[in-house]
C-alpha cells in the first residue's frame, strides 16, 4: 500500500499480514500506542520469535483521558533510540484501530514514509456477546501476546 491511499497513510492491513510483514522485513516495526494501563492489564503482541520486541509509545493517557501531548516528539525519540529512520516501515496498533490509525496519520504527516494501521487492533471488534479478542485483531488471530 501507498500514502497515495487519500487517507494520510500508507493504509491498514490485518494482523496477520502485519506478522508476515514483521517476520519478513529485519527493518519494521511495531507501535503498540495504547496505554500504560492496557499493556499492563490487556497484554501486548509478543515479537521475540522473530527477534523483535514491540515499541510502546501512548497515545493517549488513560488517568487523564486525554491525549498525551507530544507524541510526535515521543515516537521520534523511541524510533531513533531503536535506529529506525524516516523510511522504516511502521505497523501502529491499539485496541480496535481507532488510536493507531490517527497516530500513522501523524508520523506519516512528520516525515515517516511507510506508516500503517493494524485494522482491528490488539483486541478487534466487539463480538455479538459484547466482548474483545475473539472477532478480528492480534488476539482473535492467534498471534503471540503475554500479559505484563
Amino acid at each position: 500500500m501507498s500514502s497515495t491511499t487519500g487517507l494520510g497513510y500508507a493504509g491498514d492491513v490485518s494482523a496477520k499480514s502485519t506478522w508476515d510483514a514483521l517476520n519478513g522485513s529485519p527493518e519494521a516495526m511495531l507501535v503498540d500506542v495504547r496505554s500504560r494501563a492496557e499493556w499492563a492489564f490487556v497484554g501486548v503482541p509478543v515479537l521475540a520469535g522473530i527477534g523483535k520486541a514491540t515499541l510502546l509509545v501512548a497515545w493517549n493517557d488513560f488517568d487523564a483521558g486525554a491525549r498525551v501531548p507530544d507524541f510526535l516528539g515521543r515516537l521520534n525519540a523511541a524510533l531513533e533510540a531503536q535506529g529506525a529512520g524516516k523510511d522504516t516501515p511502521l505497523y501502529f496498533i491499539c485496541r480496535s484501530g481507532s488510536r493507531s490509525r490517527n497516530a500513522a496519520i501523524e508520523a506519516t504527516t512528520g516525515g515517516y514514509a511507510h506508516c500503517y494501521n493494524v485494522d482491528h487492533g490488539f483486541e478487534g471488534d466487539l463480538d455479538p456477546d459484547g466482548h474483545r479478542g475473539t472477532a478480528g485483531g492480534w488476539k482473535a488471530e492467534g498471534l503471540p501476546w503475554a500479559q505484563t
